[in-house]
């Protein structure tokens, strides 16, 4: 269908560390890729780049999205653009309620939007509170996804939406995210979600894995079967067999 986002030759510092070298990345619309890392292998500030945090130094190479260069571009004109992010700690907001929040991601749709989409992950009842609050991981998590239903962005990056999640948050989680990426109207949105125990691939339909070895992506294929080495072998020994494979392969 075309590519939606297209990274090349990426290369991100936080300071003086380099965090992120040589990554090229192409996502089509209404595509889905998991993207697999070690715990520190720079998941968590790929996304950050994409998403234009500033801390995020980009020293070489460009983001395009739907043919844009929004390389340099602030986070706010990307999420407009249609990009939207759930962090896996976002932070806590005194004196902004939740619902005001809601509003403000669907751009003041009104009342009756927010309730319905409230509705459809138990957050009724968080509404009115300060966003983040005193809210459990998975109430942080279900917070997260309202917003971004809310905004209903055409790219959604996701940081590891089973972090600090229970087994009944994580299915609710899951089913939300799925309903999600199957869009509206037969227009899928295209998501790159960050995995590090794999339990989102019973929830969602992906189309491909990656990996993020060695502040580069080594790896691209079958997002199941990219797991099964990992579970199996660890991310350094995983990998080195993958490629191993793929080289005989070819």
């Amino acid at each position: 269908m075309g590519s939606l986002l297209t990274i090349e030759d990426l290369q991100v510092r936080v300071g003086t560390n380099l965090l992120l070298n040589g990554i090229n990345l192409e996502i089509e619309e209404e595509e889905t890729v998991i993207l697999f890392g070690a715990n520190g292998s720079g998941k968590t500030s790929l996304l950050m780049a994409i998403m234009g945090m500033p801390e995020y130094v980009i020293d070489q190479g460009s983001i395009h999205f739907r043919g844009r260069n929004i390389t340099n571009l602030p986070p706010y004109e990307r999420a407009r653009l249609g990009i939207g992010m759930s962090f896996q700690r976002p932070p806590t907001i005194h004196g902004l309620s939740l619902h005001h929040l809601v509003e403000l991601c669907g751009r003041d749709r009104g009342d009756q939007q927010t309730e319905l989409l409230a509705g459809c992950l138990n957050m009724e009842g968080l509404l009115d509170r300060d966003v983040n609050a005193g809210f459990s991981g998975g109430e942080i998590k279900r917070s997260e996804l309202l917003q971004l239903m809310a905004q209903n962005p055409s790219m959604l990056l996701f940081d590891e939406p089973e972090s600090g999640v229970d087994l009944e948050n994580m299915a609710l989680i899951g089913a939300s995210l799925h309903d999600m990426l199957q869009g509206r109207d037969g227009h899928r949105v295209s998501g790159l979600i960050i995995t590090h125990t794999g339990h989102i691939l019973d929830y969602i339909d992906s189309d491909r894995g990656v990996i993020l070895h060695g502040e580069r992506l080594c790896y691209h294929g079958d997002p199941r079967r990219i797991l099964a080495y990992i579970r199996q072998y660890g991310y350094g020994q995983g990998v080195a067999q993958l490629m191993v494979q793929e080289e005989n392969h070819d």
